[in-house]
């Protein structure tokens, strides 16, 4: 389940990450470097292989023929017995996800022997969309909360200490992405590398993914606010990579990915007069309404999915054709109806 960050989450995500940044320096400053980056490596092995095998699992559908022989099954842990029987673990598989869960620990397997930068880059990319998935804003005020902090954080690590540039470069983990500068040179064996970390990927993604929704809400057809931040994220990252290479030192991504990311869509909305709109949107409201005409209460029985259960899906996905076809033509859309009673 998506997990939301409300004001006071994005009040203290930059205490909790810098004592989590300090923690690890001292970490490596105290222990071994290499016992350390052999424990990461297992665990983000196993991280690394999950997130990798959701994120292909859409695409690779498309290669499957029709007559495939996908099998459900269904992984169960439960926890005491009769009326105190607690669900620990409840999860549904099927067997293309087997395949995709198979490929990805191909790749697991080749970053845990060689270390690859594809592999570490792969891993990162599965990282990256997961986390945009998973995490959502409440509003914008909460984005640019959150923003904001984490651009004194990122500022204040990299050019008042050496603890960001240290991690990075003692962190052996897909936590990062990495881009070979010697490429024309050695090819894929490349071991001169510019890094870009995750979090300047997913923090202002998340963002990105709040405006777009309020792009949805407005029922206009367009994505302006979605398309203005993300070739503001583009234009922030072409001009980090400016810098870094004018002054030769590592800059701090989000010193001008946040001014962009926030910047762009304020001038948009300021210019089309929505900035009160865009302020006031939630994402609970938003999510609500969204979800009003599928009938989220209805399940099938449990000796399969009966009549009733079955008119009141197709009605559901009727109910929501018919609402995207009185937005398109600004027409009000009809009440959606339930499922019929019985007569005696």
């Amino acid at each position: 389940m998506p997990e939301t960050i409300t004001s006071r989450d994005a009040a203290r995500f930059p205490i909790v990450a810098s004592c989590t940044l300090l923690g690890l320096y001292l970490f490596f400053k105290i222990f071994s470097q290499e016992y350390i980056n052999l424990l990461l490596s297992m665990y983000f092995f196993v991280l690394g292989i999950l997130a990798l095998s959701h994120t292909i699992s859409p695409m690779m559908n498309r290669f499957f023929p029709a007559n495939f022989p996908n099998k459900q099954y269904q992984l169960l842990f439960t926890q005491g017995s009769g009326e105190s029987k607690e669900e620990i673990v409840n999860y549904e598989f099927d067997t293309k996800d087997l395949v995709c869960l198979a490929l990805s620990s191909v790749v697991g397997v080749w970053y845990l022997l060689r270390k690859h930068w594809i592999a570490n880059n792969l891993f990162g990319l599965a990282f990256s969309l997961n986390g945009v998935e998973l995490l959502h804003l409440n509003n914008v005020s909460t984005g640019c909360i959150l923003l904001g902090g984490l651009f004194i954080y990122d500022v204040f690590w990299v050019f008042g200490t050496n603890v960001m540039v240290t991690v990075a470069k003692s962190f052996e983990a897909p936590i990062k992405l990495v881009f070979p500068q010697d490429l024309l040179e050695k090819g894929l064996e490349a071991d001169n590398f510019a890094m870009l970390g995750l979090g300047d990927i997913v923090i202002p993604g998340i963002f990105i993914a709040l405006l777009l929704r309020f792009d949805i809400s407005l029922k206009k057809n367009t994505h302006t606010y979605f398309y203005t931040s993300f070739v503001a994220y583009i234009f922030g990252l072409g001009l980090t990579i400016f810098i870094m290479h004018i002054f030769k030192h590592a800059q701090p991504a989000l010193l001008y990915l946040v001014p962009a990311c926030i910047g762009f869509p304020l001038l948009v909305a300021l210019a089309k007069g929505e900035v009160t709109e865009m302020f006031r949107f939630q994402l609970s409201g938003f999510m609500h309404a969204s979800r009003s005409c599928f009938f989220p209460e209805s399940q099938p029985s449990q000796h399969g999915p009966g009549p009733a259960w079955r008119y009141q899906q197709t009605e559901g996905i009727l109910c929501c054709l018919r609402r995207v076809l009185a937005m398109r033509r600004a027409l009000p859309p009809r009440r959606c109806r339930g499922p019929p009673k019985r007569r005696r």
